[in-house]
């Protein structure tokens, strides 16, 4: 079943403009912009704030600056919010999904037909594209479902701010306007007394045809999925990619395998004579009935082995729908970085390569399953770890070692029962999980100090860590919140962060 995701953008020429790095307007001033329908001057975008004081796109400009004064106007540029929605589309493209493209005047469509997996799921996919849009600067609705126009219409009238739907009983209770239909034949549909979605499915066609044309039983058959709509793929300028057309469909597993093999070849030819390796490659296969299916992988390092890179998109053959038969094969080099030919030596020990195995793990799990971590500058135990790729090269010179760390940080840390002496012993024993532990021994206290220049509400906070070894020879790693005499500095209740192995 496809699932196609669509990107909203409401305030797209507003975001655009204050995006820009030079002569953006001021963040704290409602800003419109401003464009001519005929001989009138009305409002075409609005921010926020614009919004918040009862400005609309529609209104003229003139009223919108009599309703509120000091209103920044900026001039509507169609051409430069099109070029600007293609570079986000762009970008999408290298981190999303294989099939991505614009919507004009303010949305992107994407094809995440069997990408989810690859960002841990549905949820975690829209919730980390919502993420990177916000702290982009960009307003967004985001809503999946079957179909493109069931995920334009939820993405405009139903989600705030994300939505996942299944089926067409989510299409029911929206407005006329949710079908992309032109103005004047959702006005025409209201005046006979036809107001939701709901309305219109069951009503006879003929009628319908007859009166308003085929637009608008095309528009409900694309929403409910009666009815195909393929996605134009976005493709950036000068993108390496090689393409084969079959004069019959084909849909065995391995001709499949083969042609992929061949594309491959053709590929690592085309990559070789730009001195460029692959990072990710999509496959695109164009079924008889115009759906694409699609195969994304990514690679922890630069690739062109056509070995490597086939062993990989076989593995995903399975996932490949062929229908009733597929009539074109595409195979592009989505992210391509530099890529030198070696000269291997007999004397030198080669180093393992790890990246075939890490390649492998990661298209099947996830890129973001597989990474290691990399110590940060902070005291904060929790905040002194990052994740990094697999492969990717340490900035830091290691892990600080002034002090033990336990070799097994708990994610968060976990209230404890103690009995302890103010402000500076350890406790007697702890309650752990259910179990009492009596301690042994112990050394702290180590002080560590809130990150005053990150959050004001560490500016007093402070932790004292101790070492305790219980009876039974098991060591952990615990800490009181606060110095033991101010609440000021923190609860003084006291948490487990760690085991020492």
């Amino acid at each position: 079943m496809a699932r196609i995701l669509s990107v909203f953008l409401p305030a797209w020429p507003t975001d655009r403009l204050r995006r820009q790095a030079d002569h953006a307007p001021p963040e704290d001033a409602p800003l419109i912009v401003a464009g001519r329908v005929g001989n009138r001057r009305l409002v075409t975008g609005v921010d926020a704030a614009a919004a918040a004081l009862g400005l609309r796109v529609g209104m003229a400009v003139s009223k919108a600056q009599a309703l509120v004064p000091g209103l920044l106007v900026e001039k509507a540029d169609p051409a430069a919010d099109l070029a600007s929605l293609e570079r986000l589309a762009l970008w999408v493209l290298q981190r999303l999904a294989p099939v991505v493209a614009v919507d004009p005047p303010d949305g992107i469509v994407i094809d995440s037909t069997g990408t989810d997996h690859l960002h841990r799921g549905e949820e975690a996919m829209l919730e980390a594209l919502m993420g990177r849009l916000a702290l982009s600067g960009v307003t967004a609705r985001l809503a999946l479902a079957d179909t493109w126009g069931a995920a334009h219409a939820l993405a405009r009238h139903a989600a705030d701010p994300t939505l996942i739907a299944h089926g067409p009983d989510p299409l029911a209770p929206l407005p006329l306007e949710a079908l992309r239909l032109p103005p004047a034949t959702a006005a025409g549909l209201r005046d006979l007394g036809f107001a939701r979605i709901s309305d219109l499915v069951g009503q006879p066609r003929g009628p319908l045809t007859r009166r308003f044309g085929p637009e608008l039983c095309r528009r409900l058959d694309q929403a409910l999925g009666e009815a195909a709509e393929p996605i134009d793929p976005l493709r950036p300028p000068g993108l390496i990619q090689v393409r084969r057309a079959f004069a019959e469909p084909i849909g065995a597993a391995e001709t499949i395998a083969r042609y992929v093999g061949k594309l491959v070849v053709q590929l690592c030819a085309s990559l070789e004579e730009r001195g460029l390796g692959v990072r990710r490659m999509d496959l695109l296969c164009t079924r008889v009935d115009n759906r694409v299916e699609t195969v994304r992988i990514g690679l922890a390092v630069p690739q062109r082995d056509p070995q490597r890179l086939t062993h990989l998109l076989c593995d995903k053959i399975e996932t490949i729908a062929p229908g009733f038969g597929i009539e074109v094969m595409t195979l592009a080099a989505t992210l391509t970085e530099p890529l030198d030919a070696r000269q291997a030596s007999t004397l030198d020990t080669p180093a393992a390569d790890l990246s075939g195995l890490i390649d492998t793990l990661s298209n099947s799990l996830g890129a973001r399953a597989i990474y290691r971590v990399a110590p940060v500058a902070s005291d904060v135990p929790e905040r002194s770890v990052r994740r990094i790729p697999a492969l990717a090269t340490d900035a830091d010179p290691g892990w600080p070692d002034h002090w033990p760390r336990p070799s097994r940080l708990l994610r968060r840390p976990e209230p404890i029962e103690t009995m302890a002496l103010l402000p500076d012993h350890p406790p007697n024993w702890i309650g752990w999980r259910g179990i009492r532990r009596r301690i042994r021994r112990a050394d702290g206290p180590e002080r560590i100090f809130g990150e005053w220049w990150t959050r004001d509400a560490e500016r007093m906070a402070v932790r004292d860590y101790f070492r305790i070894e219980d009876e039974a020879g098991e060591r952990f790693w615990i800490f009181r919140a606060g110095d033991g005499e101010s609440r000021a500095t923190g609860s003084h209740r006291w948490f487990l962060h760690g085991v020492f192995g």
